[in-house]
């Protein structure tokens, strides 16, 4: 199994160390689609998953969800984190064992969902659906330093409910100077790169599992696609996600590695647990 940078004491240790009031960020890679962004001494946390709920789910059916790296930490140590989101209602971006756990760790954690799921968020989660916080398209909220604005993903289409509302999103969160876009599970869509460029997106956090029938889940972008997307928003720094959690849908960076350079395209691979700092940007 794949062993984190840094988990558990180490981990905790270096996301305290790290934290400065100062005009620059520091992210951490926390595995699959799971991003914890530290500002100001505020932390984002984007789509967590932090447990083995669905190893265990689908351990005796025919599609099992073998885990592939270690979970770098137990999520009631993370008690500090003043925002967390789930992107749509699939267990690894929805998971309430570890959003229940950062709950109870944090009182007054603001968790974001789209609003077209949050009746089923509030019933996987058990609790009150006015505890959640709610985005659409276009539309955003604010929790301290951070403001999250909604904006379609397609996983694989771009699907709406009965009200119009989209049930998958992607966040483009907005703090100090800085514009990160984390695109939740997505492929491209007609219509995603005008509507993202208008952001100025610093850092783009994008999957690369790709699509293969066989696997019988929604899929997302291959890693030609994310880097493509990437240079065609104008990010200035890419990082791939969602990959090495599960042996069943995973795929290497390697294509996606390639593709970048060949656009000349700025991106950063992650490590789980490890961090990167913004200051990097600065040194373009």
């Amino acid at each position: 199994m794949i062993q984190p940078v840094l988990a558990n004491e180490a981990l905790l240790s270096d996301i305290r160390a790290a934290n400065r009031d100062d005009d620059q960020f520091r992210m951490w890679w926390l595995g699959q689609s799971g991003f914890l962004i530290q500002f100001r001494s505020q932390h984002l946390l984007f789509d967590p998953y932090l447990s083995d709920s669905l190893t265990r789910k689908y351990a005796d059916t025919d599609k099992p969800h073998v885990r592939m790296t270690e979970i770098p930490v137990e999520p009631s140590k993370l008690d500090f984190v003043d925002v967390v989101t789930s992107s749509h209602n699939h267990t690894d971006h929805l998971d309430a064992e570890t959003i229940s756990a950062l709950s109870k760790a944090n009182p007054s954690l603001q968790i974001v969902v789209p609003a077209a799921n949050r009746l089923f968020a509030s019933e996987r989660l058990q609790v009150d659906p006015q505890r959640l916080l709610t985005i659409d398209d276009g539309t955003s909220v604010e929790i301290g330093e951070f403001r999250l604005t909604g904006v379609p993903a397609a996983h694989e289409t771009v699907e709406r409910d009965e009200q119009g509302r989209l049930v998958f999103l992607g966040f483009v969160a907005r703090f100090g100077r800085w514009s990160v876009y984390h695109s939740g599970d997505t492929i491209l869509y007609d219509g995603m790169v005008e509507r993202l460029q208008d952001f100025n997106i610093d850092v783009a956090l994008l999957p690369i599992n790709g699509r293969l029938p066989e696997r019988r889940v929604a899929g997302n972008l291959w890693g030609r696609e994310a880097a493509m997307l990437a240079k065609q928003i104008g990010v200035r720094c890419v990082v791939p996600c969602h990959y090495e959690m599960f042996e069943f849908n995973t795929e290497t960076p390697d294509e996606f590695v390639s593709a970048c350079e060949q656009l000349r395209q700025t991106y950063q691979i992650l490590k789980c647990g490890q961090r990167w700092c913004s200051e990097t940007l600065l040194t373009e």
